[in-house]
């Protein structure tokens, strides 16, 4: 089949697209910035058009000749009524998937009762995505998921950084309670391959979960087992609300206050699979237990393989944001520090290895405990803070997080721009460039700039300015000399691995090919 997948830069969908390719479908993936999906490894397999579920002229041209469409986008965690926005969404791809012709919409929703009145406000919209969808004459496979268990998922990464962070914690009594059953992100992966062409499925609410029925406790207590840590110690009060429990999640995960909010609400609902609607009658499939995905995605995370993350969802910019290459009167004021530059012996290649390696356990090569202030005092007032670290340790692409930035350009080997998503009185950007002189020596240029908002933005960035001079001046210092350290420690292996030959009968090179 011919098959959209909207979301296709999310955790579900970048993982979805190479299953539907291995099952030998055609793939369209919609993206509102496609160069988000230049950097992953299926990229040459698909075909992607630019598109947003908010402007429905782009859907129409986007679902053009398809048979079905996934629909794997949800606003949660960005600004704004989440629920307006994902209501607008499933509207307009309704209404594209009509015009167009689209045989099947395939939608992952919510486990959860159907009266709206008992649901937390993130299960009643995903509910309400799914009617919305389901209202038109195309006909919708709505499969329905408890807890999502998987390297990089936010459900997971909740669950492992309370467990690893917390050797005690005090919890509301709904975690000793609450029943939920939890699913490998395997297992859901191959019931949105199965569903798509199976008429038995159309026009259904099929639910979806592993064999395990337990409580979030009972989660956390498999977690410490199979990570070999001690039981934690849980003791839940009555007065905890999910507000108060929000901020305390924030605190201690990577997940922001905005993401924790909805997530932590939806765990006041027993969220369990009905017989009536197992996915099961339908899919002959058997799914993994809660242990087999968590050592399956602890081994994932070992061996720095995330494919996907939670991350991944960046917020949403509106056209008119201004873009730091823009002058001043088409996006208002920008300010912008001193430009830094260096000029160092090391290949132009190495400089940016070394730039792009920043940030996650490296670190930022410069006062790094003012680093992990702001980044604790971010997460104070309810922003990402610096608990999010990077995907890889070397490898990014545009649309990855690092810290509280999110990667913005990535151009190997003369381009890295960053966009700071910390809560700030305004919009910035950190950005190198690395060139090559005529005399071959390479130059890096640093700059950061800042489009203020307001009279507090422009105080903000006055007030720090002192400070942000010292420290962009030595990161610099610090980017180059690590870059010209690395490059010394790779001509000395060469010139080691030349004296081993040289020791075998051959020629013995220096690191510039002299014999």
């Amino acid at each position: 089949m011919k098959i959209a997948v909207i979301g296709s830069t999310g955790y579900v969908g970048g993982r979805l697209v190479p299953e539907l390719l291995a099952a030998g479908h055609e793939v369209r993936c919609l993206a509102r910035n496609p160069d988000r999906l230049s950097g992953v490894e299926w990229r040459p397999e698909v075909e992607v058009m630019t598109a947003d579920v908010l402007d429905q002229e782009s859907l129409d041209a986007a679902l053009s000749g398809i048979e079905a469409v996934y629909y794997l986008v949800h606003a949660m965690g960005h600004a704004g009524d989440f629920e307006q926005t994902d209501r607008i969404g499933a509207e307009n791809t309704r209404l594209a998937a009509e015009k167009t012709g689209v045989a099947r919409i395939i939608y992952l929703g919510g486990l959860g009762e159907d009266e709206p009145d008992h649901l937390s406000d993130h299960l009643a919209s995903r509910h309400e995505v799914g009617h919305v969808l389901a209202s038109g004459t195309v006909p919708v496979t709505e499969l329905r998921a408890a807890v999502i268990i998987g390297s990089g998922s936010a459900s997971f990464e909740m669950l492992r950084h309370l467990d690893e962070v917390l050797p005690a914690m005090i919890c509301p009594r709904w975690v000793t309670k609450t029943k939920c059953q939890p699913i490998a992100i395997a297992d859901v992966l191959h019931y949105l391959v199965a569903v798509v062409d199976d008429p038995a499925a159309a026009g259904q609410i099929l639910e979806i979960g592993g064999p395990d029925v337990l409580t979030y406790r009972d989660m956390m207590d498999r977690y410490a087992a199979i990570a070999g840590l001690r039981r934690r110690l849980i003791i839940p009060v009555p007065l905890l609300t999910p507000r108060l429990s929000s901020h305390w999640v924030n605190l201690v995960t990577p997940l922001p206050y905005a993401l924790a909010r909805p997530l932590v609400d939806s765990l006041i609902n027993d969220v369990i699979v009905h017989p009536e609607r197992d996915i099961r009658r339908l899919v002959d499939h058997q799914p993994h237990t809660l242990d087999e995905a968590i050592e399956q995605a602890l081994a994932v995370v070992g061996d720095l393989e995330i494919k996907t993350s939670w991350m991944d969802s960046a917020p949403i910019n509106t056209p008119a944001s201004p873009m730091p290459q823009d002058p001043d009167w088409a996006g208002g004021t920008i300010y912008q520090d001193t430009q830094q530059v260096a000029t160092t012996s090391a290949s132009r290649a190495t400089v940016f290895a070394t730039v792009a390696g920043i940030g996650g356990a490296r670190g930022w090569y410069f006062a790094n405990p003012l680093w992990a202030s702001r980044g604790w005092l971010d997460k104070l007032i309810g922003g990402v803070g610096m608990r999010r670290g990077r995907r890889h340790p070397d490898h990014l692409r545009v649309g990855d997080a690092l810290d509280f930035f999110r990667v913005e350009a990535y151009e190997p080997p003369s381009l890295l721009r960053l966009r700071a998503e910390m809560k700030v009185p305004g919009d910035a950007w950190l950005e190198w460039r690395i060139t090559e002189n005529d005399d071959g020596a390479s130059e890096l240029r640093q700059l950061a700039r800042f489009h203020p908002r307001g009279v507090t933005g422009r105080a903000y960035w006055w007030v720090l300015l002192p400070i942000h001079k010292i420290i962009w001046k030595q990161l610099t210092e610090r980017l180059v000399a690590a870059a010209e350290e690395e490059a010394a420690s790779e001509a000395a292996a060469e010139y080691g691995g030349a004296q081993v030959d040289g020791a075998a009968g051959g020629p013995v090179r220096g690191p510039d090919g002299a014999r």
